[in-house]
């Protein structure tokens, strides 16, 4: 048959997207951290380094390559009882723009009594005309300590790229036993560099993080966060501390001075070494 015998209605071929999930669990045994199930799906792996101590480092991957135009991924992570999971990304996670279709990652995060959960993926970096709809949700027990780390860099660096259309919804829920502790939801819409030049939105950054830290002591620890954040230098940060927990923000001009920031912050903080990804 040649290729002018086959019939044609008009619409255009639906594209195929990337569609990934991960689902994984680790428990406690005999004082150290050991896998329990992992399920993997589509295009989103997990890895799991040989690391040092008692906790367990985990890798996702996308072998995608990036998010695109529509794409639909799911990570579903649980550190039972006792257990101290450390999670990341290998480089950052590049938002591609998209002629229309708006991109879905959700994360459901779970940490059981004494568990600990910490969540430090690199950065998302968006594209001109990406659009991304990101939600998070964690569940914790009320002795559980669990610290998330996201950061976005909006436009390529290099590039001199700035946002001239596109979509960013983040949505933050965190439950600490039976009640919601934490809720926040940040939309970007349309003309995003514009909105970011404005004084009250980014004061013409372009590199942000929000660290929240749920934990017995967490309201305890502020001042000396504040002791240990470093205005300046191309990055601003503050810190407060209410409902038992601990959040941080960044606001940089460059993904540089935030990563110069957050690395030496990050090993005071937790006091552990940071995920060798975030080095290689």
């Amino acid at each position: 048959m040649f290729v002018s015998d086959l019939p044609f209605d008009g619409a255009p071929a639906q594209r195929q997207r990337a569609v990934g999930r991960v689902s994984f669990a680790a428990t406690a045994f005999n004082g150290r951290t050991r896998p329990m199930r992992i399920e993997e799906s589509g295009s989103m792996r997990i890895r799991l380094p040989k690391g040092e101590g008692a906790g367990l480092d985990a890798v996702l991957v996308n072998t995608a390559g990036g998010i695109a135009c529509g794409d639909r991924f799911s990570v579903e992570v649980e550190a039972q009882a006792d257990a101290f999971v450390t999670v990341a990304t290998p480089a950052a996670e590049k938002v591609y723009r998209s002629d229309g279709p708006v991109s879905n990652l959700t994360v459901k995060l779970t940490a059981g009594a004494r568990g600990r959960l910490d969540w430090l993926p690199q950065e998302t970096i968006l594209f001109d005309e990406a659009r991304l709809d990101r939600q998070l949700e964690a569940t914790i027990a009320e002795d559980a300590r669990l610290t998330l780390l996201e950061a976005v860099v909006f436009g390529r660096e290099a590039r001199a790229e700035h946002i001239a259309n596109g979509l960013f919804i983040d949505r933050w829920r965190v439950r600490r036993g039976s009640r919601l502790v934490y809720a926040d939801t940040l939309r970007l819409g349309g003309p995003i560099a514009d909105l970011l030049r404005r004084p009250s939105v980014g004061n013409d950054a372009r590199a942000f993080a929000t660290l929240i830290h749920v934990a017995p002591d967490a309201e305890a620890r502020l001042e000396r966060v504040r002791e240990q954040l470093s205005p300046g230098q191309g990055c601003d940060a503050a810190a407060s501390a209410w409902n038992g927990l601990l959040a941080v923000r960044f606001c940089a001009v460059t993904i540089g001075a935030l990563r110069t920031a957050i690395c030496p912050f990050l090993l005071t903080f937790r006091g552990e070494p940071l995920p060798r990804v975030w080095l290689s």
